[in-house]
């Protein structure tokens, strides 16, 4: 950041009073303008049939990690609930109709400054195709995902949470709710 957003004067880091960090800053008009994480909500879109369980994923069609395969997911806006982003983003990426259900995973990524949830969820239909972000959109088995392929650590981090739960619950368990710090970058050796 180089100018104040309030007066267009140019901004500072340093630790304001009674602060214990550094912020910007602007010496004209003494805005503070803080910079928080960003909130990234996304669903993961299940079918089930005959007892098998399939899981809709996108193909991105932007960077970063074009081409590889995430669940569908995306920045929360202002004026809106996790819950109405992550059925947003899942509309927007798949043109999915889903039924949300509870929160699964809530993953702080605090080395990109991000916090990542994702709602499971019921596909309603099966009438789905690629939005504006995604290249294309697929379902897949546990076997069948592209592990080698997935965009994000944290949609990694999910599925492989997503379905350990599944298997614990044909032993009579049920869905947990996860929290955890992801810290491993990104693969770029691919």
């Amino acid at each position: 950041m180089k100018y104040c957003s309030e007066c267009a004067h140019p901004v500072s880091l340093t630790v304001p009073a009674g602060d214990n960090r550094p912020r910007y800053v602007c010496s004209h008009c003494a805005t503070i303008h803080y910079q928080n994480p960003k909130m990234v909500l996304g669903s993961i879109p299940v079918w089930e049939r005959d007892g098998q369980t399939q899981v809709l994923l996108c193909r991105r069609a932007i960077e970063p990690r074009y081409g590889y395969w995430t669940l569908p997911a995306g920045f929360m806006e202002n004026n809106e609930t996790t819950s109405q982003a992550a059925v947003r983003e899942t509309e927007e990426e798949a043109g999915a109709n889903i039924e949300l259900g509870q929160l699964f995973t809530l993953l702080n990524v605090a080395r990109v400054h991000q916090v990542h949830m994702f709602y499971l969820a019921t596909l309603r239909d099966l009438d789905f195709a690629p939005g504006e972000e995604s290249l294309e959109v697929k379902m897949f088995t546990e076997a069948e995902i592209p592990w080698d392929d997935l965009a994000f650590p944290t949609v990694r981090t999910t599925l492989e949470l997503f379905f350990a739960d599944r298997a614990r619950m044909r032993e009579g368990g049920g869905h947990g709710f996860y929290t955890q710090d992801v810290d491993r970058p990104m693969r770029t050796d691919v």
